[in-house]
C-alpha cells in the first residue's frame, strides 16, 4: 500500500486571502492589549447555564465525576494554562475520559451557533493562548476547532492536552474534529512523536494521544448550514449521510473517503484534480455548488492551508479557509483568523498576530529541527 506522503497537512503552500468578505475584519494584534472584547461579543455566546456569571456545568455528557475529581481537572487545565507537563499517569486518565465523551459524537458533529471557528493550531501554544485572549475563554464562548493541533510546533503536547482536557471539563462547549495530522504516522515525521518522547521518556503519552485521534469527529454541521471539515470534499461523498457511515474509529487510511475529508484542497478548476500532497483531492466550484445543494448548506468552512491574511473566500463565498497559527513555524509572517458566528450565522472575522515574543516559552538558541525547514 502507498505510504501517505510527507509534506505534512498544511504544507508550505499558502493563499493570499481575505478578499470577498462582506465586511472587514475586526483586528486585534498580539501583545496590545485594551478592551478584550467589542460590546456585541455577548450576544455572539450561548448563555451558560446556571445563575448569571457562574461557571458552566462541567461533564454533562460523561457524567457521574465526584468534585474531588472536578477540582483535580481544573488544577490540570491551570496547570496546561502555564504551559506546564501533567503526569503521564494524569494524561492516562484524561484520555480514558475524553474517549467516553468522543465515542458519543457523530461524524458529523452537530454545533449550534453562536460558535468561533478556528482552524490549524500545529503546536503553537502561546499563540492559542493569544488566540483565548481575543475570542474568550472556554466555557464563555462555545468554540469548533478544525484539526490539525499538533506537529511543526514547539508545544504540541500542551496544546493537544489543554484542548482535550477543556474538551472534558466542558464537553458542550468546546468541539473538536480531526486534521489530517492527528494521525500516527504524520506525527512521526513532523514532530509530535518526537516531542512526547523528549518530555515524558518514553512514547506512552503518544501512545494515549493518537488513540484519541481515532475517536474525533470527522467533521460537523452549524444549525446545518455550515459544514466544517478539516481538508474538503470526496468523489466518494455526495451526501452528509454517507459521511455517518464511515467508520472513523482507526488510522487515517491511505486513500478513500475519510482521507479525502482530511486532506483534499479547492482549486480554481471544475471537476475533480490530482492533489500535489499525494493524498486527497483538488475540487472545483460546481463540485462545490452541487455538494451544498444536495445537503442544503450554505457553505463549506475548512482549514488546513496557510492564508497570509489568516482567512480566504473561495467560489462566490461558498468556501471558507481559516488559518489560526499566526506566524506559521515562527518564520511565516502570516496574520492568524478565527471566524465568530452569531445566533443568526452572521460572520465576523477576528484577526490576530502572533504572541509577543516575551510571552513565549520558545528558547531563543533552541536547535530547529528539519519539520520547520
Amino acid at each position: 500500500m502507498t505510504p501517505l506522503p510527507v509534506h505534512g497537512g498544511s504544507g508550505l503552500l499558502c493563499f493570499r486571502g481575505g478578499a470577498g468578505s462582506r465586511s472587514g475584519p475586526k483586528r486585534r494584534e498580539g501583545g496590545r492589549r485594551g478592551a478584550r472584547e467589542p460590546e456585541s461579543k455577548s450576544q455572539r455566546r450561548r448563555p451558560l447555564c446556571g445563575a448569571e456569571g457562574a461557571a458552566a456545568p462541567a461533564l454533562t455528557r460523561a457524567g457521574g465525576w465526584a468534585m474531588a475529581e472536578i477540582s483535580d481537572l481544573d488544577r490540570q487545565i491551570e496547570q496546561l494554562r502555564r504551559c506546564e507537563l501533567i503526569k503521564e499517569s494524569e494524561v492516562k486518565a484524561l484520555c480514558a475520559k475524553a474517549r467516553e465523551i468522543l465515542v458519543e459524537e457523530s461524524n458529523v458533529q452537530r454545533v449550534d451557533s453562536p460558535v468561533t471557528v478556528c482552524g490549524d493550531i500545529h503546536g503553537q501554544f502561546y499563540d492559542l493562548k493569544e488566540l483565548f485572549r481575543v475570542g474568550g475563554d472556554v466555557p464563555e464562548t462555545n468554540y469548533l476547532f478544525m484539526g490539525d493541533f499538533v506537529d511543526r510546533g514547539f508545544y504540541s503536547v500542551e496544546t493537544f492536552l489543554l484542548l482535550l482536557a477543556l474538551k472534558v471539563r466542558y464537553p458542550d462547549r468546546i468541539t473538536l474534529i480531526r486534521g489530517n495530522h492527528e494521525s500516527r504516522q504524520i506525527t512521526q515525521v513532523y514532530g509530535f512523536y518526537d516531542e512526547c518522547l523528549r518530555k515524558y521518556g518514553s512514547v506512552t503519552v503518544w501512545r494515549y494521544c493518537t488513540e484519541i485521534f481515532d475517536y474525533l469527529s470527522l467533521s460537523a454541521i452549524i444549525d446545518g448550514k455550515i459544514f466544517c471539515v478539516h481538508g474538503g470534499l470526496s468523489p466518494s461523498i455526495q451526501t452528509l449521510d454517507q459521511i455517518r457511515t464511515i467508520d472513523r474509529k482507526q488510522e487515517v487510511p491511505h486513500d478513500g473517503p475519510m482521507c479525502d475529508l482530511l486532506w483534499s484542497d479547492p482549486e480554481d478548476t471544475t471537476g475533480w484534480g490530482v492533489s500535489p500532497r499525494g493524498a486527497g483531492y483538488l475540487f472545483g466550484s460546481d463540485v462545490v455548488a452541487q455538494f451544498n445543494a444536495a445537503n442544503d448548506i450554505d457553505m463549506i468552512c475548512r482549514a488546513h492551508q496557510l492564508v497570509m491574511e489568516g482567512y480566504k473566500w473561495h467560489f462566490n463565498e461558498t468556501v471558507l479557509t481559516v488559518w489560526s497559527a499566526p506566524n506559521y513555524c515562527y518564520r511565516c509572517g502570516n496574520v492568524a483568523a478565527i471566524l465568530e458566528l452569531d445566533e443568526h450565522l452572521q460572520k465576523d472575522f477576528i484577526i490576530f498576530e502572533a504572541a509577543p515574543q516575551e510571552t513565549r516559552g520558545i528558547p531563543s538558541k533552541k536547535p530547529v529541527a528539519d519539520y520547520f525547514l
